[in-house]
């Protein structure tokens, strides 16, 4: 999975999805309200001169890992090799005109090198589209997942929350100063026990071999530097 993964997209998710839930849990007899002031007991209330119970979580992490996610991000990987294939054909096709241009730079006259040039910047061109475009296919894919996973893990986050006393969850999937949290302790984080509950209600099995990979997205680098009619070809 590349850091591709649309973290603040996940994290937005997150945080109005939760939210949701909370507001609507007093309506909805199998969710728990989110801890109130009234509600808490000494030990959690921050009049009574204590720290309110603060624990976190990777969502990002928490949805890779959960089984569900590694099943299906392994699923669009394999998808998604017939366009890295595609790719890196038109990269090496573009990679190799750039090499015929520079070993046969001073040997074609202007109208041969201008028409070699050109065909090669068209190439170029061509790929940099075709790799933007499968990028925004995979990223759009991979959403799509996260936030399935997502909609179906918040309620069960949200539950844990209430059941073990928390008043608030933070999201760690990005680090400081990218993220809001500075530093936690492994004590206060609840990620694998979100992620073991959810397998257990997901009834989805373990991969036979587990997910190393991250999620496909990552595609084949096109070439940047453009061949110039008035300078030496890029090497």
């Amino acid at each position: 999975m590349t850091r591709t993964f649309a973290r603040f997209l996940l994290a937005t998710v997150f945080v109005f999805s939760v939210a949701a839930l909370a507001q609507s849990a007093s309506a909805d007899p199998g969710l728990p309200a989110a801890p109130s002031a009234a509600a808490t007991t000494p030990d959690t209330t921050i009049a009574s001169g204590t720290a309110t119970k603060i624990g976190t979580i990777n969502i990002e992490q928490a949805i890779f890992a959960s089984n569900e996610g590694q099943r299906d991000f392994e699923a669009l990987s394999k998808k998604l090799e017939p366009k890295q294939t595609e790719l890196k054909s038109m990269n090496d096709e573009v990679e190799s005109l750039k090499k015929q241009l520079s070993t046969q730079e001073g040997k074609l006259n202007d109208d041969s090198r201008s028409a070699l040039v050109k065909q090669v910047e068209e190439k170029q061109k061509r790929l940099e589209r075709s790799v933007q475009d499968a990028r925004d296919d995979a990223q759009s894919q991979q959403n799509e997942i996260a936030q399935r996973i997502l909609q179906k893990m918040a309620p069960i986050i949200v539950k844990y929350a209430g059941d073990k006393g928390f008043g608030l969850i933070m999201d760690t999937s990005n680090p400081w100063p990218q993220g809001p949290v500075l530093w936690a302790g492994p004590s206060v984080d609840i990620t694998k026990a979100i992620v073991d509950t959810y397998n257990s209600q997901s009834g989805v099995p373990a991969p036979t071999k587990p997910v190393t990979t991250k999620p496909a997205g990552s595609t084949t680098k096109p070439a940047t530097t453009k061949p110039s009619t008035t300078t030496a070809p890029p090497k």
